[in-house]
């Protein structure tokens, strides 16, 4: 893979198989030192010692993509509209004749998690809405689904929560909004209420990967916790790999993510159905450069600054709640405890028979009704907080 980049790219990005550089050591905060520091039997091994380096931004260029990334029109549009914004998914029932934001109206972001889009929340959330205060917002991550996936981006936390602020609050003006948030997308939702405690009203969070922080072991530890190396079960394992050896995980997306269509054809051919579901073709909705980096960046990176940013939000006041499926396979229910010990207004609450997803589309009108419901409270508990 690491000669073909050499013959077909003019300025191929480096592979973390080396020690850190120079210019990487000056992003120490932003850059996860799982990047570098992994260990596994084939590093080293097998270079081939054709590695160039050059300088890779910190934050988002918009450099097109790579030879190895798909070039259907579902992901390259964001090449053409010459907007730096992420895909937004809305359902705004009540605009009214002054704009996105009225007085009455309750403004709620919503965050996928990993290998996932705006789908996750457009096809079970939105639908279920009746309230006709509500305005919804979901996003396509920075790197997934439709969004940019600029190939000189580290896909940092901050580059995350910047394009969420730069897309749907700036671009909307949103005085106020509620937070809900899936996995990987927790951590984002949390470092965005850091930055905004005063306008938050609420954060719903789902199996949130929570590893509490210790010091420059925290990267490594949300790693070993959340990406184990273990072959059962069959998710567990296929995130392992893809975690820890980047050349093996890349070589996977070349052969799924690049060929996405054709192999949705012949799921499609297989299984006689005309249409597959979202988290079928949400899992290939991404380059390997926005996953791997977006991996270790996000989900490893960010357990250093968890613990910060929960204690912004138990200062400030703002009513959190907390779901956790008892069958996650994923996250463990272990992070949430944990979470519910940091913050302990925090309103946890273990489903019982629930895993990793069906918490929310296993239960979507039921879920929509429970959102809805806290939303409201919160919203009166945000108006005594403000007096």
């Amino acid at each position: 893979m690491t000669f073909l980049d050499e013959l077909l790219e003019k300025s191929p990005s480096r592979c973390y198989c080396g020690e850190r550089n120079g210019e990487e050591g000056s992003l120490d905060e932003e850059i996860s030192e799982t990047l570098h520091e992994r260990e596994n039997i084939f590093r080293g091994k097998f270079s081939l010692g054709l590695r160039r380096d050059h300088k890779v931004k910190g934050g988002h260029g918009f450099k097109h993509g790579r030879w190895s990334d798909c070039c259907c029109e579902s992901c390259i549009s964001w090449q053409r509209k010459g907007e730096e914004k992420l895909h937004v998914v809305t359902n705004l029932p009540n605009q009214g004749t002054s704009g996105y934001e009225n007085e009455t109206s309750e403004n709620v972001i919503f965050i996928h998690g990993f290998l996932s889009s705006s789908s996750f929340w457009a096809q079970t959330v939105f639908p279920q809405s009746t309230q006709r205060n509500f305005k919804l917002f979901a996003v396509d991550l920075l790197g997934f689904g439709r969004s940019p996936k600029p190939a000189d981006c580290l896909y940092r936390l901050e580059d995350h929560t910047s394009m969420i602020d730069k897309s749907v609050i700036e671009s909307y003006q949103l005085k106020s909004f509620h937070l809900v948030a899936h996995s990987m997308g927790c951590i984002i939702a949390l470092n965005l209420a850091a930055r905004y405690p005063d306008r938050v009203k609420s954060i719903t969070l789902l199996a949130p990967p929570y590893c509490p922080s210790s010091g420059e072991n925290a990267s490594h530890s949300a790693l070993n916790k959340l990406a184990e190396k273990k072959i059962w079960p069959p998710l567990a394992f296929g995130s392992a790999v893809m975690s820890w050896y980047e050349h093996v995980g890349r070589t996977v997306c070349l052969a799924f993510c690049r060929n996405h269509l054709i192999w949705e054809r012949i799921v499609k051919l297989l299984t006689g159905k005309r249409g597959l579901h979202f988290f079928v073709t949400d899992m290939t909705k991404h380059t390997h450069h926005s996953a791997w980096h977006t991996m270790h960046n996000v989900i490893c990176g960010g357990a250093k600054t968890q613990d910060k940013n929960l204690e912004i939000i138990k200062k400030a006041g703002i009513s959190l709640k907390i779901i956790h499926g008892d069958k996650d396979q994923v996250v463990p229910t272990e992070c949430s405890y944990n979470m519910k010990s940091s913050v302990p207004h925090a309103e946890l609450q273990i489903m019982n028979g629930h895993d990793h997803n069906s918490t929310i589309v296993g239960r979507k009108k039921e879920f929509t009704r429970e959102l809805e419901e806290f939303w409201l409270y919160a919203s009166m508990s945000y108006v005594t907080r403000e007096q």
